[in-house]
């Protein structure tokens, strides 16, 4: 009898496993596969579900008749992890992983980390600092003629000549250091298809140099109309350069109107063709219709952190136009709104619901911005041609659609599907937006807040929310009163958690000391604070390293050493006994030791009349 359970168990495992895509050879055979077309190598655990970039594309590329494999978080000590799956028929995919691998690794103050969300068991080292760099390198030492592609946000915001934090100096473009043979940008749906198409019919990947979305290097551009950008050698020694620079590639982000940009790099040439065009709602409800099994492959029985975070949570839009200066959406997903139906977020809850795991709730119906879900530009020849860096800073565009009624139908309808008890939405929310939003606003405080509601005022003294292309202290304070009230008028016990920065670019000591006054005053304590972290494809970064507001030609004030950002940071732990000596040392470096007693000389009005939830801000 015991002999038969094993067995049953290892059948049962086995055609579970035929359902993810193959992880070994073994897994291709069962499924009559000798050979794969594309064979993914990626920083993260596979997890079988659309939030993950290299399980949505090997899904992609296997609906359109790909074999494909993934090679998850290989050993990179050596070539033999890399060659599980033998040699593919077209090319390698290369990515770092859902996040930066040196964001992944270090805290803001380049300190290591001691945790890998993406890793089983929540271990950090299961993959290298640069990974695309190094498993590219890795690759080129088991298959020296087989070429590599590499994509993901880590080689999607260091495409071009970039200040890199961890070393304090200006480094090439990823695709030079990682001698890799094309770059793919952006969410790489379009892109990689085209590129795997062309490639299967006959073209070889060096010929390939027009794809929107690539970037690659050749020795010139032949006729096509370009832009150029100082070059790596100017730009590293010149931060004005650098600043320019920042500022011409950042324009090109239109995909309708944009250029190709050129940089020189020694005597080679980095050419960037212009990003690929947004997907349609339709594209976009195939892309989320793919047979994913929603959990991690079978291989795995440690718990995955960043699964159990977004296992019931429901992605309805990409792209962001709110145009924050810290933010790198722009350069990777683009200022578009790209939607599904409600038909296709409906189905995919049902499938949620059915899993076995599923207990009822839905921990997330958003996006990057949950409240531009379904907005669109309403002027299509102004949209085609627009270099705004925001639709709604410093205010809303007069071509911007703001109606909500698409939202809000689909957050009434999720309410009601079969097996569903209870949503939410937890992914952020622009308040700014909102006033223009009231029966979103409704169904969002009276069914959609656990308890607490994200929201990202990032700061609240104005001409730091100024630079960092964030609404000010009035439009937060008109919103706090507003939720308030919601919540009192239908009897609810809601409080919001407000994301703040700290060390951000035009913020001074004494700016941090007057938003710490302002919380106090206004009855919200936090916990936990986001040291400003300077990551490639960000206005605010090149800030932070050249003391120039790119867009602006402006002069801005950084604080770059690690004590002042740390100072930064305690003025808004002040009711923390364990901050109270940063504090002291913060307010007399700012000349303000006279505020002591504002901020830690007794509780405000405010605090000391109202049942404050302590907020928490958890870095990103």
């Amino acid at each position: 009898m015991n002999s038969y359970r094993k067995e049953l168990r290892f059948e049962t495992k086995q055609r579970r496993e035929l359902s993810f895509i193959p992880t070994t050879f073994e897994e291709a055979r069962r499924r009559g596969w000798d050979e794969l077309d594309v064979i993914f190598v990626s920083g993260d655990a596979y997890i079988d579900h659309p939030a993950f970039g290299v399980p949505l594309l090997a899904r992609w590329l296997e609906s359109h008749g790909f074999r494909v494999g993934i090679i998850a978080q290989p050993d990179w000590r050596s070539k033999e992890p890399f060659m599980v799956l033998g040699r593919p028929r077209l090319f390698f995919a290369v990515s770092a992983g859902a996040m930066d691998s040196m964001v992944a690794h270090y805290t803001p103050a380049r300190k290591l980390r001691h945790d890998d969300a993406y890793t089983p068991g929540n271990r950090h080292g299961a993959r290298p600092n640069r990974a695309t760099i190094v498993y590219t390198t890795r690759l080129k030492e088991a298959f020296k003629d087989v070429p590599v592609v590499i994509g993901g946000i880590e080689a999607s915001l260091r495409r071009f000549a970039h200040y890199d934090y961890w070393e304090n100096r200006v480094r090439r473009s990823i695709l030079f250091d990682a001698k890799a043979d094309l770059l793919i940008y952006g969410m790489a749906e379009l892109a990689l298809l085209a590129v795997a198409e062309r490639i299967r019919s006959g073209e070889r990947l060096s010929e390939i140099r027009d794809v929107r979305g690539t970037a690659c290097h050749c020795s010139d551009c032949g006729d096509a109309s370009y832009v150029e950008i100082g070059s790596y050698e100017e730009i590293s020694a010149s931060k004005e350069k650098f600043a320019e620079a920042f500022r011409v590639a950042y324009l090109q982000q239109n995909p309708w109107s944009a250029k190709i940009v050129v940089q020189k790099h020694g005597n080679r040439l980095l050419v960037c063709n212009p990003p690929a065009l947004p997907l349609s709602e339709a594209e976009m409800d195939s892309v989320y219709a793919l047979p994913f099994e929603k959990s991690p492959h079978p291989l795995y029985t440690e718990t995955i952190p960043a699964w159990e975070q977004i296992k019931t949570s429901i992605t309805t839009h990409r792209g962001c136009f709110g145009g924050c200066a810290f933010c790198a959406i722009n350069m990777h997903q683009g200022k578009t709104i790209q939607s599904r139906s409600n038909r296709s977020i409906l189905a995919e809850i049902k499938i949620l619901a059915s899993k076995q795991w599923f207990r009822g709730s839905i921990s997330d119906i958003g996006g990057p911005t949950a409240n531009m879900f379904g907005l669109s530009c309403s002027n299509r020849d102004a949209m085609k041609k627009c270099q705004r860096e925001s639709c709604i800073f410093p205010a809303i565009c007069d071509n911007l659609l703001t109606d909500d009624k698409q939202a809000t139908t689909l957050l009434q309808s999720a309410r009601s599907v079969a097996g569903v008890k209870h949503t939410a939405v937890s992914s952020g929310v622009r308040y700014d937006l909102l006033e223009r939003q009231p029966a979103y606003f409704s169904e969002l405080i009276g069914h959609q807040v656990s308890g607490l509601l994200k929201i990202a005022p990032e700061h609240l003294v104005d001409h730091v929310t100024k630079i960092m292309r964030k609404p000010g202290k009035s439009s937060f304070e008109k919103f706090l009163t507003r939720f308030r009230d919601e919540s009192d008028r239908l009897g609810k016990r809601q409080y919001i958690v407000p994301y703040l920065i700290s060390g951000h670019p035009g913020c001074t000591l004494s700016d941090m000391l007057d938003l710490a006054l302002m919380l106090k005053k206004i009855g919200i304590k936090i916990e936990q604070v986001q040291d400003f972290t300077p990551t490639p494809g960000t206005i605010a970064t090149c800030m932070f390293y050249s003391g120039i507001d790119p867009m602006t030609g402006k002069q801005v004030y950084t604080a770059t050493s690690d004590r002042e950002k740390g100072l930064q940071k305690s003025l808004l732990l002040w009711h923390l006994p364990t901050e109270r000596i940063k504090v002291m040392e913060a307010l007399k470096e700012s000349g303000r030791e006279n505020d002591s007693g504002l901020l830690i000389g007794g509780r405000s009005k405010a605090v000391a009349n109202k049942n404050i939830k302590t907020s928490t801000k958890k870095a990103r």
